[in-house]
């Protein structure tokens, strides 16, 4: 310091003595230093079980165990089962100072128990702080997410991440509210429409565990019904837990759930309610100040005190299968839980998926479904419009809507809204009949087969074979197709066609939540469809090939799924609501669609599924890297053996400027794919053998013994096989 900047009047020395005398006194009175918190290095141990197991949150497989840490003595009060900690981690044998193990780098994780001694020879680092005294994990959770990670070949860290949000210090530090007396059991009110639904609701409010796989009858008041569900867990003096596969989902459950009990009762788990909000909603559900859970995928592992009931709508919506790894899907979480905290559990849905019907076949669930008068009373009339049809209609030649749908359009319109079905995008790769829309499948094991640019035959998705000589199995076709047209230029093409109604459009780039009972044409791609009030007058559902032409086993069953969302918004047939499909009237799905018939639909898919070995029935894993590391993940994986590896065959190349999936190749980057496919009963132990053989991979990279090893990504029950 320059001697400008020294104060006027010297040092210390020259100080008044009443100054002296307060330093004087403050050093008296000074505690001795304590142990500094980097390290605490020479701070005493707590004096019962100075050890603390600690799950640290590191992802990677081959560090997927505890980790063992001294526990200081004044951390001894606040290091309690489930806290959030801070460790250091990394440190070698060689980093040991005054037997205490020191260095790496600060990272966070969960403590899990406390003992006497560890079963580690060496020195242990020490507990670097305690971040919160809030006890976020207990044992329940923690069996529910290492269920989770072994289910999916996953670590528990990364299923931690999904289960707990991040913490908000704000929301911590506030009280919850007082926990409310359980409220009256509700009466069954649209239950009773289903033959065993007032059964159901007794039971629950009985406080027993029902299954119950529910095929919900088209109209609005499925919210309603989930809502009494959950109000007749809670009168039983249980908790009750909801996911639903988007915010629109919950908002309508959100409103029935305040209609019958209130404010205060239930908790919205969202990621649109911000940070702070949606920790605060965690962590009224974890103290038991709250007992009902309503939310989207994030919310299948919310801590819900004595769970009574788990609920799920809408299983075969893609939102339900979180993209982070490990990727588990809602409904395999939820049905872990039912079996973990023996509860009821509820699957409901317009449609019924094949792993549904699965759970009724087996017995796991009751069907919960209504009387065929009462499917009647409550669907639209549904009409089809196939290709011999539109081959008949001149109309339909020079434009997309065929006769009979422009007549249905301009009747609805003289009565309120009408709803306009689009596929989201074209499956230009994959092939369908020209003539009869059936899917083209390889003949060695029934894979999607597919166009290649630069040669005239067809290519499996599944085993690579080329197939140069196909043919329609179903109308002996030698013509393929693949095209589709979009939203936006359906939205032009009815503008032109009714040029005195507002066109109105529901999709990627802005999704309606409801529109109004006025007449309007509401142009939709699936799962963006709005709620009208009062209900749709009529709906067209177009360009049908395309969606049952898409190369996935679930075409057909998603297809379905996503023609009766949008027809349970149309008005019954009672009050003049009608429904055109432009597909092809023979094929099953469409069927099941004219019936009102999603139950027998997935019932002979799931007969189909068994005979060819496909999942549900049997589990299915997919691998997926740059040639040379799947080929190497395959050799060293010790797979069960009674697995059978179709494939690998190269992915598409993803396009540049376009996002990335996760597990999706770099862009420009050629990848390949392997299934590896095993009996029921087996899924465990291929879920074990492909964690191992990552976990060594993982391993070896870290500790450079083979270089920098590309990366393998590998996924159970892959949603899209093609």
């Amino acid at each position: 310091m320059s001697s400008e900047n020294e104060p006027a009047g010297g040092g210390a020395d020259d100080a008044p003595p009443e100054q002296l005398a307060l330093i004087r006194e403050t050093v008296r009175r000074a505690k001795t230093p304590r142990a500094k918190p980097r390290t605490w290095r020479g701070a005493a141990l707590a004096k019962e079980r100075p050890v603390a197991r600690v799950l640290v949150d590191k992802g990677v497989l081959h560090l997927d165990r505890y980790f063992d840490y001294a526990v200081p003595e004044e951390l001894d009060g606040e290091a309690q089962l489930g806290v959030r900690v801070r460790v250091r981690f990394g440190a070698g044998r060689h980093r040991v100072r005054d037997g205490r193990r020191e260095g790496g780098g600060l990272i966070d994780g969960f403590l899990i128990e406390r003992l006497a001694e560890s079963d580690y020879s060496g020195p242990l680092a020490a507990l670097a702080q305690v971040v919160s005294p809030e006890r976020i994990l207990d044992e329940e959770l923690l069996g529910l997410v290492r269920a989770v990670a072994d289910r999916y070949a996953g670590s528990v860290a990364d299923v931690l991440q999904l289960a707990v949000p991040p913490r908000n210090a704000r929301a911590e530090k506030r009280p919850s509210p007082q926990p409310l007396p359980p409220p009256a059991p509700p009466e069954p009110g649209s239950w009773t429409r289903y033959e065993q639904g007032a059964a159901f609701v007794a039971a629950l409010a009985a406080g027993s565990a029902p299954r119950a796989v529910w095929n919900a009858l088209p109209g609005p008041q499925w919210a309603d019904e989930l809502a009494r569900a959950v109000t007749a867990t809670l009168a039983s003096g249980r908790g009750a837990l909801v996911v639903l596969p988007d915010g629109r989902a919950v908002a309508r459950v959100d409103a029935a759930l305040t209609a019958l009990l209130g404010e205060g009762r239930h908790a919205v788990l969202t990621a649109d309610a911000g940070p702070e909000k949606r920790y605060a909603q965690w962590l009224a559900v974890r103290r038991g100040a709250v007992r009902a859970v309503v939310g989207t995928r994030a919310a299948m592992f919310a801590p819900v005190r004595d769970l009574g009931l788990v609920a799920l709508w809408d299983d075969g919506d893609d939102s339900h299968s979180e993209p982070h790894a490990p990727q588990p899907h809602a409904r395999e979480v939820l049905l872990l839980r039912a079996a973990q905290d023996r509860c009821a559990f509820l699957l409901g849905a317009w449609n019924c998926t094949v792993d549904a019907a699965q759970l009724v076949e087996t017995g796991w669930a009751r069907p919960l479904v209504a009387a065929r008068e009462q499917v009647r009373a409550a669907a639209p009339l549904v009409r089809t419009v196939g290709d011999q049809d539109l081959a008949r209609d001149e109309a339909a030649r020079a434009a997309r809507l065929p006769t009979l749908a422009w007549q249905v359009v301009r009747d609805g319109l003289r009565h309120g809204p009408v709803l306009v079905q689009v596929p989201r995008r074209g499956y230009v790769p994959r092939m369908a009949c020209a003539s009869c829309r059936t899917p083209a499948r390889c003949r060695h094991c029934a894979g999607p087969l597919e166009g290649q640019e630069s040669a005239s035959a067809l290519r499996c998705g599944w085993c690579g074979r080329e197939e140069g000589d196909w043919h329609c199995p179903e109308c002996g076709g030698f013509r393929l197709r693949a095209q589709v047209v979009g939203a936006r230029r359906t939205a032009e093409e009815l503008g032109r066609a009714f040029p005195a109604v507002p066109v109105r459009t529901s999709g990627r780039e802005q999704v309606l939540d409801t529109v109004s009972q006025a007449p309007a044409l509401v142009v939709s791609t699936p799962g963006a469809e709005p709620v009208a009030e009062g209900g749709y007058t009529a709906a067209l559902l177009l360009d049908g090939w395309a969606m049952l032409g898409r190369p996935d086993l679930r075409a057909g069953e998603d297809a379905l799924r996503r023609w009766l969302a949008a027809a349970s918004l149309v008005r019954p047939q009672s009050a003049g609501g009608t429904v055109v499909a432009i597909a092809e009237p023979t094929l099953r799905p469409v069927q099941a669609l004219v019936r009102w018939d999603p139950v027998g639909h997935a019932v002979r898919e799931l007969g189909e599924r068994a005979e060819l070995g496909f999942p549900p029935v049997s589990r299915m894993a997919a691998v997926t890297g740059p040639p040379e590391a799947v080929a190497g993940f395959l050799r060293a994986v010790e797979l069960p053996g009674e697995a059978e590896v179709l494939g690998p065959v190269p992915l598409p190349v993803t396009a540049e400027g376009r996002p990335r999936r996760v597990g999706a190749p770099p862009p420009g980057e050629q990848w390949e794919r392997a299934l590896v496919r095993v009996p029921p009963g087996r899924g465990a132990a291929l879920a074990g053998a492909l964690k191992t053989a990552q976990a060594a991979r993982t391993a070896r990279t870290a500790r450079g013994s083979r270089g920098s090893e590309e990366a393998v990504w590998v996924r159970i029950d892959p949603p899209d096989i093609g």
